[in-house]
């Protein structure tokens, strides 16, 4: 029988009870569920709504449900629909009628909202934390491979020879940008919805301002029915997730071809591929693209959300039951496709030689060039059609920029000097870029130590902390 069971004649039957049932999902909150309500009955002691013998009771019971569960030998009952059901049935069961008493002042819809954002919060913090330990490896892969040169693509094709370094980097900085949504997430869950019972408050002399300071919260959310109703800081955090989601997606899918026969710049550590059942020699990069597919499902967590709550009316409604499971699912998702991508990154081998080859080839030299004839005098837009129609003449007869004599060179334009060579060296092009924020040794080595002082910040600031233990 329900806990809430006094105003029906007959129970559930087993299909309706499990169909409503929220406990496999709920009972990776029990330790959020157990601090909201040692704070909730340390207040009602202290407020003397129930005596401070009973609310000792209430916290030495929790603590030990709380010891129980982290053990693994609690016994759940068939028929707890959820973790805040069971724990006040194990609660009334173990100190008796003081049990009983814990419920005073609430709700199921406060406790829950509570529980989530203890849970938003944390699990914001942990996926901050791992998201600095992926930009770290980032950064010590960047600075191990300082020097390198790789051929930039935009559409794909070969563009501009780059500094691999400077590549990772942006990467680093998408991650970056990544830790300042989530910092947002947690701000936004950070707020105590506890006291606002089920939608209008209660008629007890709660202190809300105790059980904030008691579970680390910012402030008290001020409306009840908001309190209860509220679930944009999970929106927040599911976007959050999604963002970072797609530039793991974006890292997953470079690692994907970089690792291929075709490019061959990487070579994955074997704990970080897999083999085929029917093919010897291959190599696959599974991790990378099952880091990949997962992107959908974190959009799709965001997705079921948002067109859960598109048209709630206020206030409690049990559709919100349906935002815990993709809550779980998008934060876990995302911090361990984290730690796959620092993984794969921190013990790939980079083939220098194969990249530098590769800068060299497709014509990546042409901008420069083009440079070369601006510098000279000539406009560049000029330039521009001089070198368009060199690499026209190239294309044509099989050649690249670098295999030119000064002779072809000239008849193409009388601007063009024997020390037009120079021009041609991918390192010297990529290296020659220096202005802030460019892909030279310089503007990189100063990029480096820009990012290194975000990410002390960023790990000083914001380290998850662990749920307060009243």
């Amino acid at each position: 029988m329900a806990l809430w069971s006094g105003r029906f004649e007959r129970d559930v039957d087993e299909f309706t009870q499990r169909f409503g049932a929220s406990l496999p999902i709920d009972r990776r909150m029990y330790r959020q569920d157990i601090a909201a309500s040692i704070a909730h009955a340390r207040m009602l002691g202290r407020q003397g709504i129930v005596s401070q013998e009973d609310a000792q009771d209430m916290v030495e019971g929790l603590s030990a449900i709380r010891e129980s569960m982290d053990q693994g030998g609690f016994v759940w009952d068939v028929g707890d629909e959820d973790i805040h059901m069971a724990v006040e049935r194990a609660l009334t069961e173990r100190i008796g009628a003081a049990g009983a008493r814990l419920h005073t002042g609430r709700s199921r819809n406060d406790q829950v909202a509570t529980d989530i954002r203890l849970f938003a919060k944390q699990a914001a913090g942990r996926l901050m934390e791992e998201n600095c330990r992926l930009r770290r490896t980032i950064l010590e892969v960047a600075q191990r491979h300082m020097g390198v040169v790789m051929p930039g693509y935009t559409h794909l094709q070969h563009a501009q020879p780059v500094l691999f370094s400077h590549h990772l980097l942006a990467y680093f900085w998408m991650f970056t940008r990544d830790h300042t949504r989530l910092e947002a997430a947690r701000t936004a869950a950070d707020a105590n919805p506890l006291g606002a019972a089920a939608l209008a408050g209660t008629t007890y002399p709660l202190d809300r301002a105790y059980t904030t300071r008691l579970l680390g919260f910012d402030h008290e959310i001020p409306n009840s029915m908001d309190a209860v109703s509220d679930r944009d800081y999970l929106l927040d955090l599911d976007y959050a997730c999604a963002v970072s989601m797609m530039h793991l997606s974006r890292l997953c899918e470079e690692v994907v071809l970089w690792s291929s026969t075709e490019f061959g710049f990487i070579t994955l550590s074997d704990s970080y591929s897999t083999g085929s059942s029917i093919m010897p020699q291959k190599k696959n990069p599974d991790f990378a693209e099952l880091a990949r597919g997962k992107t959908g499902r974190v959009y799709g967590d965001l997705m079921a959300l948002l067109t859960t709550m598109k048209s709630l009316p206020l206030a409690y409604n049990k559709d919100l039951q349906e935002c815990k499971e993709g809550l779980v699912d998008a934060t876990d998702t995302l911090r361990d496709c984290m730690a796959i991508a620092s993984g794969m990154l921190g013990t790939m081998t980079v083939n220098a030689e194969s990249m530098l080859a590769g800068a060299g080839r497709g014509l990546t030299a042409a901008t420069d060039v083009a440079d070369y004839l601006a510098k000279k005098g000539m406009p560049f837009r000029e330039a521009h059609e001089v070198v368009g129609r060199l690499v026209l003449y190239c294309e044509k007869r099989g050649k690249g920029l670098e295999d030119l004599t000064a002779d072809e060179f000239r008849a193409a334009s009388p601007l063009f000097g024997d020390d037009i060579a120079q021009d041609l060296d991918p390192a010297g092009i990529a290296n020659a870029r220096n202005t802030y924020g460019g892909t030279g040794c310089t503007a990189v080595e100063r990029q480096l130590d820009e990012a290194q002082e975000r990410l002390k910040k960023d790990g000083r600031e914001w380290a998850a902390p662990d749920l307060p233990m009243q």
